[in-house]
């Protein structure tokens, strides 16, 4: 009961937030037709300084950290991802209605890593003081690369059986190349290489980290945007993708939670740290998942798989899942 009660506190003050507030305003703007526009070069810039403060504060963090300490929620990262996709592909694939390109997609995308649902995570768990490893946004790699990975080697097998009736073998490297060639993986390794390599707190602490929170306002009402945009594409596909994006942030975020959890009964992984990695495994890629998925899955339909990523999965992920993982760690630590 008491959880329940703190979760309701929480979500009603996250609508008086400046994170969700901005998200909420920008879906308002685009139902009432405005006509304001914001460049996508400003997005890129936001999403690259973003990531890479937080690649910079994570790199700090590890290069003070126990090798140790990071090993085991990585490899909880990693499961997870994997987890996320095959279990999603499985369950979508089942629907009626849902094809199975847009299932192994639309999985993919859910199993890969939100930049902008990480980052308001962090800002509402500064706001509570709910410290956290400054290494765990770190883990968002680990998560987001074997996911997509995954995706793209069952979209190609059956891509495979579909033309030929047999599985062809899938190059991992070309992918995995890919993958660490998008915007924001290159933007965070970048950051945690800096971070890690040199001496760059200086820098750190009079620019990067003061413009967090305005570019993620910025970010926000982007996203807001853009989320009821991809509304009117949702209602062209199955309704089963409405409730899958609705019902998998908070299941995928319960589990990453668990074995949070299990990291903190193990390596003693912090309260903090164990929200970080139910928020990843709750978000559903923005950045580097969508493109990557439409070159590599082109028999897929966007509509599906971002339409119920961004319209609702986001939404979700912010609104719901961030207090909901802040009060059960309340309860739980």
């Amino acid at each position: 009961m008491d959880l329940f009660l703190d979760f309701l506190t929480r979500f009603a003050t996250q609508f008086q937030s400046p994170t969700l507030a901005f998200l909420i305003g920008g879906m308002l703007l685009a139902a009432f037709g405005s006509k304001l526009q914001i460049p996508n070069a400003i997005y890129q810039f936001a999403v690259f300084m973003l990531l890479l403060r937080i690649g910079i504060s994570g790199g700090i963090e590890i290069r003070q950290a126990e090798l140790s300490a990071l090993l085991i929620p990585a490899l909880m990262s990693i499961l997870l991802g994997l987890i996320i996709v095959a279990a999603g592909r499985t369950v979508l694939a089942v629907l009626p209605g849902v094809r199975s390109d847009d299932a192994i997609a639309t999985a993919g995308l859910f199993g890969a890593v939100s930049a902008s649902t990480l980052a308001a995570a962090m800002v509402v768990m500064d706001e509570e003081g709910l410290s956290y490893e400054a290494w765990a946004p770190a883990l968002y790699p680990f998560m987001d690369i074997p996911a997509l990975l995954l995706a793209i080697i069952l979209a190609n097998l059956h891509q495979a059986r579909q033309s030929d009736g047999t599985a062809t073998k899938v190059k991992l490297w070309p992918i995995i190349r890919d993958s660490l060639q998008g915007a924001a993986l290159s933007a965070l390794l970048l950051g945690l290489a800096l971070g890690l390599l040199t001496r760059p707190e200086r820098v750190f602490e009079s620019f990067y980290d003061p413009l967090f929170r305005g570019l993620l306002s910025v970010l926000m009402l982007i996203m807001g945007m853009e989320a009821y945009q991809r509304l009117g594409e949702l209602r062209r596909v199955a309704h089963w993708y409405a409730v899958y994006a609705f019902v998998a942030p908070i299941t995928h975020g319960v589990l990453g939670f668990g074995l949070g959890y299990l990291a903190h009964l193990t390596v003693g992984f912090s309260a903090g740290g164990t929200v970080i990695l139910a928020v990843l495994a709750a978000s559903s890629s923005d950045i580097s998942g969508p493109p990557t998925l439409r070159a590599a899955i082109p028999t897929a339909n966007p509509s599906s798989y971002l339409g119920a990523s961004t319209s609702i999965g986001t939404p979700v992920a912010i609104a719901v899942c961030i207090p909901l993982f802040v009060a059960m760690a309340g309860v739980m630590f």
